[in-house]
């Protein structure tokens, strides 16, 4: 993980943010198999018009949550020995992620997009190749971006289009430019930055890294988490990450976009 840069805010008042960023039902809901299970305790959506930037690791400005609140993502999938062992965790907790994708991937393991989409998980974007976007020219930058989300859409509707169905996007390295950022801004994508992070890009055991992000997040009582679905360690610490919420009374929040009617939008 490269050392990130502080982008350029777009002025936004918090109380504005708040506004549009509202939550909707209880999804812990009686078809989880589990009546012990983790289980999802909201769905919150948000509005990329007035809040397209969030994650403190990046922006002023992360989402609303209430303490012991957590939303799980994961990048740089999919890879299906490892996705599918995330996938699996997720599922015996009936707990409902974000998923951004490396597009490149995604036109490789379509399938794996599918079941992840099939789970009720969120899929976002994350370039075609996962280069360090700031460090490229302005052409081949957005070529990464529009590449990236039409083999994501591909894979999973069938159809390659630039207009994600799920306007969410994350730089590779959390590095970008101030006018990438005001690109997506305009075309209504929020950039996704994280509160805090599983250094799972690091030659670590799943057992540190499960120290690692419990002390972290007990530390932060709340927050974005970054975790990479693609990486083995991640996949063998995630029942225990998963456990050691259940066990010590956080709950999961599960983040869709404000307008879900435009999943299908612009497909042509």
């Amino acid at each position: 993980m490269a050392k990130m840069q502080r982008p350029k805010w777009t002025s936004i008042t918090m109380g504005l943010a708040l506004a549009t960023l509202t939550a909707i039902g209880s999804v812990k809901a009686a078809d989880c198999p589990r009546s012990d299970a983790l289980g999802t305790s909201r769905v919150m959506r948000v509005d990329a018009e007035t809040t397209p930037r969030v994650g403190l690791k990046s922006f002023p400005q992360t989402l609303p949550l209430a303490d012991h609140e957590v939303v799980l993502t994961f990048d740089d999938g999919p890879r299906p020995q490892s996705t599918s062992k995330v996938l699996a965790a997720l599922a015996q907790e009936c707990v409902r992620a974000t998923f951004f994708l490396v597009g490149r991937s995604a036109a490789e393991f379509p399938d794996m997009v599918k079941r992840i989409a099939r789970e009720g998980h969120t899929i976002g974007h994350h370039t075609w190749s996962h280069p360090y976007m700031a460090r490229i020219p302005a052409g081949a930058a957005k070529y990464e971006i529009d590449h990236g989300i039409a083999a994501d859409e591909k894979a999973l509707h069938g159809v390659a289009t630039t207009t994600p169905s799920t306007p969410f996007f994350r730089f590779p390295y959390f590095e970008s430019t101030p006018a990438q950022l005001d690109v997506l801004e305009q075309r209504g994508i929020v950039v996704f930055g994280a509160d805090l992070w599983a250094s799972d890009w690091n030659d670590i055991t799943p057992d540190q890294e499960l120290k690692l992000i419990t002390e972290r997040i007990t530390a932060a009582g709340k927050g974005i988490i970054l975790f990479h679905d693609a990486q083995a360690r991640t996949a063998a610490m995630m029942p225990a990450f998963l456990r050691f919420l259940r066990e010590n009374g956080f709950h999961v929040v599960h983040i869709v976009p404000a307008d879900a009617s435009r999943k299908n939008a612009d497909a042509h």
